[in-house]
This record gives structure tokens, sequence and C-alpha cells, in this order.
């Protein structure tokens, strides 16, 4: 076995240089799970799909843990079933198994491995053998052993797709003798069943197509080998070129090219693609590479034949590789592909290349001369069994043909004999491939079709000159398949067709389909009402292959929905930002997210889902992936997604975390309240943290969480810059608190923002304490919507490090220069005739001694959008009120009494605050001035009572504010002599 499996011959098996297997192997990504279960999708549709589902979380398995005891049981598994499609590299991973049991470095336990192909046991297809007869007839240095009862056996069975045995489990012929002999297809199923020497390990490898073949209750695993990773794949070029720069050019073309991309995952692939890639940097200059599927099989086979012109016609690489023998020998291995590729079979006998046409006595010399298109393999006995190296060459030599006998002899093969039409229509060409490709249930016609659809365009049929003796098409032909596509797409077929024939008019270089999307998202007109399905997996499959403007991922711009999200999943992977605020994400939209990311966590720098019902459990399916060292996300931010404090511990895993990248974390607009904040600064004291930034505005954090935080800022490994408390409730408790950590050397803190924390004079004299003696980082303090009073403002205007530019951020003495202090103005146009202005329109006061049916009210007309602060001084009886516009349609004319306004009612006794006709009381002593401060874009109605030391909250409402706000007032109770004082 050393001997046989020690040199590999890359992309065939009998054929090219001989190289140590050691040397080129490269790891494979294998799963375990999954079932037997048919997959008769055709197996490049499989890939693609692949690459652009939902990725699920995957259990990977190592080849040599394969028949290890597994955790949870007792015994190890005795049989395993290993899928994947057509040159994954399955065949590959069965030789380095057995390679490394013979020479001794894995699975010892085993002490006789017999590896047999299903492709030689159909040729004993008539014979018979018993167990001991067949493996002494394979293994002829295993004669002197009769019995294996009492050894450890692994039995391995390659290619079951290949297999041409009936395998039927239904027979009842039971065999327990491993030396009574019978046909090969009772043998192999007794073995299977684990009647015929049930002691012994069994692998068997197959497609995902004949997977089923197998009952489910005989199979103990299943793997699935998926191919090359992204880093395998680089890996691969990388061994097979040792020059960097031309490895490196390989690696980035092979990036940039979807379709190469995918088809990139298939082993034998990129075999294909570093054959011809290489062929090309070497003998063209300044020669564009190959983009497309058709283009990269043209340069394949006139590499190859330009081989075989120098190899053995002993000619110049310049000479004209296309000579008559070479023309005959491509149009008999293009019949042999169409019509097999028609049967479906892929494996061939010298039975069906005798069907062909082709002398069983040259099949060699085809062979010999293409080694690298189409291989022979000789068994045990003199049959030879034949193939194409991978599936998409034969589907390529399959379209070749039918293209070259079109333009040839003008013979349509797609065409039912009885309606074959009168001379060559190139348009019924290609509508009848298409038809024909929409017809198969599986797909097996997809590759077929793009091939011949790309051997349509004149700069393709350039590279076959010499093996057409006319070219077409004409300038019609093109534009009319084209529309041609396009109603197909529009009769919304399957998703999987559709992507199919976006690969076709990728094929033909059209690029109409992709301007019409982008003309819906350039208007800004775009909704889910005007895409339809097939659209949005376009614009999908477009953008990632476009290589494009893909680095930023906002998704208003096409809709800012979870239903386009989820369609356009496959984008994610190749952004570097991504923009997801009021999108109306779930958390199962989240989860989507999570497992999409996975596949491709190097890309994404840059996440905004604000605004988002996330949920904790959004958070923590998102926090998972976060962990992984392959994530490096920098900025998160999750501002208003309904976070509690199991949010906080999810994401202080993720802070702690080895693998931490976040730079940026904004949590605002959540109730985390402190025991949140606490349990997140358990992560912020994290050696491993490496956060910068932040942000807690409007966390519903009391002054409880400040001491933690303090710890933090005081933490030796430190890394925050910017830290936002504002619009939380700390006190002057809790602005101490944070003095502590600012007077920390360790404190690295420059921007610092307090706004809104009801913190007084005393709060702001610890803090002008704590930076005076620590003056060196901070550089930024907003401590605007607080009252400092005269003492605690010098002691803050003293700070020398603090810019004069930034002052206005801080002087919160809320009299003059105060950042976004509101300067009210009355509206004079609509003052009742019961109300009295005075003091130069800055006073209104109710005058009127007798009851009426109404209130009076009073407007301003400032029209507020952003964030703003006032004050007034009230006497009597008075509501304090904002409101939409007065055209807005209120069921009830009273302020606070409907869902348009919220209002503060101020009366001897105390307050109370009214909205959509609910009313508060507030137990509080009553102080005349009252304070008002409102966030549109946040939401946030404050109303405060102002001392002459600090501001005490009064009452805080939530809400989505729609439209702008007018300040308003109303004198209810007809008390006459209520008044407002604007300040």
């Amino acid at each position: 076995l050393k001997k046989k499996f020690q040199y590999v011959f890359e992309g065939i098996t009998k054929a090219g240089s001989q190289t140590l297997l050691n040397q080129i192997y490269t790891d494979l990504f294998i799963t375990k799970g999954g079932t037997g279960e048919v997959n008769e999708e055709h197996e490049v549709r499989q890939i693609e799909a692949a690459s652009m589902k939902q990725n699920r979380p995957e259990t990977t398995i190592r080849t040599e843990d394969l028949f290890k005891v597994p955790s949870g049981r007792d015994q190890p598994i005795r049989t395993v079933m290993t899928k994947g499609v057509a040159g994954i590299g399955k065949t590959l991973l069965t030789q380095k198994f057995s390679l490394d049991w013979a020479e001794g470095k894995a699975n010892q336990n085993i002490q006789f491995l017999f590896p047999f192909a299903f492709r030689e046991l159909n040729v004993l297809k008539e014979k018979r053998f018993s167990l001991v007869e067949l493996v002494h007839h394979f293994f002829v240095e295993t004669k002197e052993i009769c019995s294996f009862e009492n050894l450890q056996v692994l039995f391995i069975f390659d290619g079951l797709d290949e297999s041409r045995l009936p395998l039927d489990f239904h027979n009842k012929e039971i065999l327990t003798d491993v030396t009574e002999s019978t046909s090969v297809d009772v043998l192999l199923t007794n073995l299977i069943r684990g009647k015929l020497l049930p002691s012994a390990f069994l692998w068997l490898t197959t497609r995902r197509a004949a997977a089923s073949r197998i009952p489910p209750e005989c199979v103990g695993m299943v793997t699935e080998v998926r191919g090359f990773t992204e880093s395998q794949k680089e890996e691969y070029f990388r061994k097979r070129f040792r020059g960097q720069e031309k490895a490196s050019r390989i690696v980035s073309h092979m990036r940039t090219s979807k379709s190469i991309r995918i088809m990139c995952h298939i082993p034998v692939f990129c075999w294909i693609t570093a054959t011809v890639l290489e062929d090309v940097l070497e003998t063209t200059e300044g020669r564009q590479l190959p983009n497309t599927l058709t283009e990269m099989y043209i340069h394949f086979l006139v590499v190859q034949t330009k081989v075989k012109k120098v190899k053995y016609d002993e000619g110049a690489e310049t000479d004209q590789h296309w000579s008559p023998e070479n023309i005959q020998m491509i149009e008999s291995l293009g019949k042999l592909a169409f019509d097999q590729l028609q049967k479906r079979n892929l494996i061939f006998y010298e039975s069906d290349l005798a069907e062909c046409g082709i002398d069983i006595t040259t099949a060699s010399v085809y062979s010999g001369l293409f080694t690298q298109i189409f291989k022979e393999e000789r068994a045990l006995y003199q049959d030879k069994v034949f193939c194409f190296v991978h599936l998409t060459v034969q589907e390529f030599v399959a379209a070749l043909h039918v293209h070259l006998t079109f333009f040839n002899s003008g013979v349509n093969l797609l065409e039912e004999a009885e309606i074959k039409s009168k001379g060559p229509k190139e348009n019924s060409l290609y509508q009848i491939a298409i038809d024909k490709a929409l017809q198969s249930p599986n797909g097996h016609l997809d590759l077929f079709l793009r091939f011949l659809l790309g051997l349509s365009l004149k700069t393709n049929q350039k590279l076959l000159q010499g093996l057409l003796t006319q070219t077409g098409c004409c300038s019609q032909t093109n534009p009319e398949t084209i529309e041609y596509i396009k109603e197909k797409i529009s009769e919304n077929v399957s998703a999987e067709k559709n992507i199919n024939l976006f690969h076709c008019l990728n094929e033909l270089h059209d690029c109409s389909l992709v301007e019409e999307i982008q003309n819906f998202l350039v208007s800004g007109h775009l909704s889910t009402d005007e895409m339809s399905p097939s659209q949005w997996s376009a614009l999908g499959f477009i953008l990632i292959s476009s290589g494009k403007d893909l680095n930023v991922f906002d998704l208003k711009k096409y809709s800012a929905s979870e239903e386009v999200f989820l369609r356009l999943l496959p984008v994610v992977k190749v952004s570097s930002k991504m923009f997801l605020s009021g999108c109306l994400i779930s958390k199962e939209g989240c989860a989507s997210l999570a497992l999409a990311l996975n596949s491709n966590p190097y890309h994404l720098k840059e996440l905004d889902l604000s605004n988002n019902d996330l949920g904790d459990s959004g958070v923590k399916m998102l926090s998972n992936g976060l962990k992984d060292l392959s994530w490096r996300l920098e900025t998160l931010r999750l501002s208003g997604c309904d976070l509690s404090e199991q949010s906080c511990e999810a994401l202080a895993s993720v802070l702690s975390s080895q693998s931490s990248s976040l730079r940026e974390l904004d949590l605002c607009n959540n109730n985390l309240g402190d025991s949140g904040v606490k349990i997140l600064s358990a992560g912020l004291e994290s050696p491993n943290c490496k956060l910068e930034t932040l942000r807690f505005f409007r966390c519903d954090i009391l002054e409880g969480s400040c001491e933690a935080l303090a710890s933090v800022l005081s933490s030796q490994s430190i890394t925050l810059k910017e830290l936002n408390l504002s619009n939380n409730n700390l006190h002057n408790s809790g602005g101490k608190n944070i003095s502590v950590g600012l007077k920390s050397q360790n404190c690295k803190l420059e921007t610092l923002s307090l706004s809104g924390c009801l913190i007084s004079e005393e709060g702001c004299a610890s803090l002008a304490s704590a930076l005076n003696s620590n003056p060196s980082h901070l550089k930024k303090l907003d401590l605007s919507y607080n009252h400092p009073g005269d003492i605690g403002l010098k002691l803050l205007l003293t700070l020398e490090q603090l810019k004069a530019d930034h002052l206005q951020s801080f002087q919160a003495d809320l009299t003059n220069n105060i950042k976004n202090f509101c300067l009210l103005t009355f509206d004079t146009n609509a003052v009742s005739r019961y109300l009295k202005l005075s003091e130069d329109n800055r006073k209104v006061t109710f005058d009127h001694l007798h009851k009426f049916d109404y209130w009076p009210q009073l407007l301003c007309t400032n029209a507020l959008t952003g964030r703003h602060y006032w004050e007034v001084e009230w006497r009597g009886r008075v509501d304090i009120s904002v409101s939409y516009s007065r055209n807005s349609k209120r069921k009830e004319p009273w302020f606070g009494r409907n869902n348009q306004s919220w209002s503060l009612s101020c009366f001897d006794d105390g307050y109370s605050v009214w909205h959509n006709d609910i009313e508060t009381h507030i137990s509080s002593p009553i102080s005349n001035r009252v304070a008002v401060y409102v966030d549109c874009p946040a939401g946030v109605l404050s109303f405060y009572k102002v001392s002459p030391e600090s501001l005490i909250l009064l009452h805080t409402f939530n809400a989505t504010f729609t439209e702008p706000l007018f300040p308003g007032f109303e004198f209810r109770w007809h008390r006459s002599g209520s008044s407002v004082l604007l300040c």
C-alpha cells in the first residue's frame, strides 16, 4: 500500500508527473453529520448553493479519528459513509488515510486495511467469490491468511456512485461464512449489513446522489468532504507555485471572479485553474486572465493540446496545435461526452466507447495524448475504465461538440429527429438548450448550457480557430438570446434555475439586468413590491460577482426589511461595514446573520444593528460568533435593541475573550440598569479587552453602577478613551464615584459625557478636583443639562486642559451660552382674549374672573426637532406642555388628554404628568421654576424642578416623536392671576 499510494498524479490518477502525496497534500474541510438522503441537484449548483446559503454550525472531524471510539459511546462506529461532489477529494482522502496507516503514522489499531474501488468491482459483476477469495484476488500478499474473524480489518470501498452492481438490500439471501462463494453483489450487501464479518470496519465514499443506495440503518456515521475553505484554496495555490508573485496574482484573480472562486472549492478545479493561469501568465504578456468558466475551459483545452503537440508530436509551442488528428480526437471525445451526458453516465467502459464509434484498440491513445482531459484506468484484469477528469470537463467537451457540429455541419443535436429544422438557426440552438436545461429536475444540463452560450461569443471562438470551419454568431443572435433568458427569468422559475440563468447572462457578458437593478437603487424608489424574488436573487449574485462597492453594505439603500436582508445574506460575507439600523431585524434575523458571518468573519469590521428588536437572545447568538478567533469586528452598535443585563453577560464574555477585537461598543437606549453595567465592567477590566469607546446614553443607570465604572477607569489594563453616561440619573454620588476613577494615573479617558445626569454643585466640585489631580488625558467634558451652581462652574472653568471650544459642553448654569439652550417665543398671533402678554412678551397671565367652557392655551412658535432645554417660572395653576402643531388631529383639545401632547400640571399641592388622558401624580415639594429637556431623535422628554443647588427630575417620558414639537402652556381651573414667565 505504501508503494501504491506514496505518489499522486494531480488532476488524474494514471498520468502526469509523479509527486509525493505527503508533499502536496492540503487538508480538506470535512464535516460530521447529515443523512444518506439523495440529493439530485447538479453538483455545481450544490457548490454554489453552499457558498450562498445561510450557514449552519457544523462539527468537523479529522480522518484519523473516523474509527476511534467517539465520546458518549462504548464502541467505535463500524460503518462510515463519506459524501462529496465529484473531484472534491474523496479518493485522495482514502489514499492519504491508507498511506498514513501503511507508514505507521495513524490508526495502528487496525491490523489489515483493504482499499477497493467500485469501478474495479464492476468488472467482476458476473464472477463469484467468497470474501476471502476476493481479498486474495486483489491483495495476493494475503493468500496465507484464510480467516479474518480475530483480526481488526478495515475495508474501504471508494466511489459508490460509480458502482454498476445491483446492491439489492431487499434480497433475503443471508451470508455469514467468509469462505462461502457468491456473487460480488450479495457479498457486499451482507458485508455492509453486518451479517458477514460484523467485526470489520467499513468506509464507503460516494457522490451525494448515490448515498441513498445504502440503507440508513446500515451506516453508523455520515461525513461530508466540503473541499477547500477560503484559506485552504490560498494554501493550495501557494504550494503549487513557489514564486510568491505569481501565486499572489493567481490568488487575487481567484478572489475577484465569483464563478471561479466558487468552483475552487473543488480541489480538481483548483488544479485546472492553476494549469490555465500559469500558461496564460507565462505565454501572453498583458493578456487579460480568464474570468468566466467558458474562457477557463477553452484555455484548458488549448493548453493540453499544446502539451500534446510538444511532448508527443515533437513540435514547437508556436506551431498550430489543431492538427487533423487532434481535431478528430476532439470530435470523438465530444460525441462520447455528449451521448453519455444525456444518459447521465460519468464512467465509461469499453462497450460505451464502442457505441460511440471509438475503436477500443485506440482508446489508450486518446487517454495517452489527452491525459488531463480523458483518462484511462486499468483494473486487475485487462478491462479498462474511462472517464473525464471531472464532470465539468465532460460538460464542456459535450457543449463544444454541439457547438462544432452546429457550425461545421449545420446540424442541431438538441432538436428531436422528427422536428429538425431546415438550415442552421442559431437562436433555435440556444433557445432549445435553455428550455432543456430548465426542464431538467436536477439541473444536470446547467453547466452544459453555460458553456454552450459562452461558446457563442466571438471572443471565445477566436481561441478555437482551427477547430471551427466557420464562426458565428450573427449580430442579432446574442441580444435575442439575452431577451429570451430575461423572459424565462420573468416567468418566476425556481430560484436555483434563475441563478443559473444569471450565470448564463454573465457568460454572455451582459449587464443589462444589473443596470435595471441599479436604476431602481439610484432612483431611490426601491421597495420590495417593485422587486420580484428573482431580482433580489439577481441582486445578491450580481453584487457579489461584480466585486464593486461591497465595502459598505447599507440595507436602507435596498429596502429596510428583514425579508430583503435575508435575501441578500450572501452579500454580508464580503462587506467590511454593515449598516442595518432600524431595518426591522429580529432575533431570528440576528441568528441568520451570525451564522452567515461565521463562514467568512475576516471581512466585517463595523456592524450597526441599532433600533432593531434583537433582544437578549439575538445578542447572545451574535456574541458566540464574536468569541471566535476568526472574527475581526471592531465597531458594534446596539442602541435601542431591547437589551437587558443578560446581554451584558454575553458581551462581557466577548470583551474578555482572547480573540476580542472590539474597539467601539454602543449600548445606548437599552434598559441595562446598574446590574448590567456591573456585569459588563468585569469584561472591561480584562487584560484582553481592547475597547476604546463605550456609550451608555439613557440606559436606566443609577449611582450604584458608578463604583464599578470607577474601578474600570482605575484598571491597569484599561484602554477606554471615550465614555458616554448621559441621560442617566447618576446624581452627585455617581459623579463622586466617577471622580475616583478620573483621579487614577491609569485612567486614559479623553472624552466624558455626563449630560443630564442630575449632577449639581457637589458632584461638579468632585469632578473638578479629580481633573486637577490628573490633568493629562481628558480633553472634552460634557456636563450640559446639569446644575453645577456658580461655585461648581467656576471650578470647572479653571481646568486648563479643557480647550476653550469645549467650554460650552459643560457651562451648565442654564442661563447664558448653554449648549442647545432654547429661547422660546410666544405665538402672539394666537393669544386668547383671556390671556395678557407682558414683560416684552416674555410673560403670559390668565386674567378672567368667570368660568367658561374651555381652558386657554398658548403655543410657542419654536418647532423643535433636535435636542433642547428651557426653563419657565410659574404661578397659580399651570400646565407646561409640548405638543404637535395645533393642526394635528387631536381627539381632545387639552394638553396631555391625547396621544399628541405631553404635559406637566403644576399647582400649589404638587405636580402631575399627563399623556394620552392618563394622569400620574408626583409626590415632591414644589418649586416655582421648572425645566424641560427634550431629545427628539432619542425620544426623551424630561421635566425637572429647579432649585438654587440642583435639578431634580420629576418625570421622563419615552416616546417616538414623529412630528416637530411645540412648547405650550395651558391655564386650568380658571384661577385668575396664574402666569408663566419664559426664562
